[in-house]
């Protein structure tokens, strides 16, 4: 038992080794093993994730909106279905506005994927439907921040997201 106890550990440290630091604050994160398939707890979905590359970005996303830009935990949502021309879709990280209306989109790719005007491309898409009124798109390392105007169609990027206000 205490050898097999020790391949495991072996395994979680190499597979945490995969899971590269971030360009985001350090953060505490729960993990779990279940045969052999690492996961980690989403506080926002209540459950434990296979922990993936993109996956490890998306929980630094979570915490980052509600440590750094404190939004309350009630209203981000991760991960849920949307349609766009009659397909099936997935948004990483919504920030809602207290009446129900989206006030960020983020979308989150793995760290090694290079952010491109095809990953813009994409949230805008997503945003046709969504309406949000910022944008994040990450992939860990570089993060880039729009504001919508609806008006000319277009987005301003920004340094950063505002900070959650009463």
């Amino acid at each position: 038992m205490d050898f097999e106890f020790k391949i495991l550990d072996l395994k979680l440290n190499n597979y945490f080794c995969l899971m590269q630091p971030l360009n985001f604050p350090a953060y505490t994160f729960r993990f779990k093993n279940s045969e052999n398939k690492i996961a980690i707890f989403d506080e926002i979905r209540k459950k434990f994730i296979l922990l993936s590359p993109e996956e490890w970005v998306r929980q630094h996303v979570v915490q980052f909106l509600m440590m750094e830009k404190k939004y309350p935990k009630s209203l981000i949502n991760v991960e849920k279905v949307l349609k766009i021309n009659g397909l099936t879709k997935r948004y990483d990280v919504v920030v809602f506005n207290k009446d129900g209306s989206i006030f960020i989109l983020v979308e989150c790719k793995a760290p090694e994927i290079k952010i491109s005007q095809h990953t813009f491309d994409q949230i805008a898409r997503y945003n046709l439907t969504l309406k949000a009124d910022f944008l994040m798109v990450t992939n860990g390392h570089n993060h880039y921040f729009c504001q919508m105007d609806f008006e000319t169609e277009r987005y301003d990027f920004l340094k950063e997201l505002p900070d959650y206000s009463v």
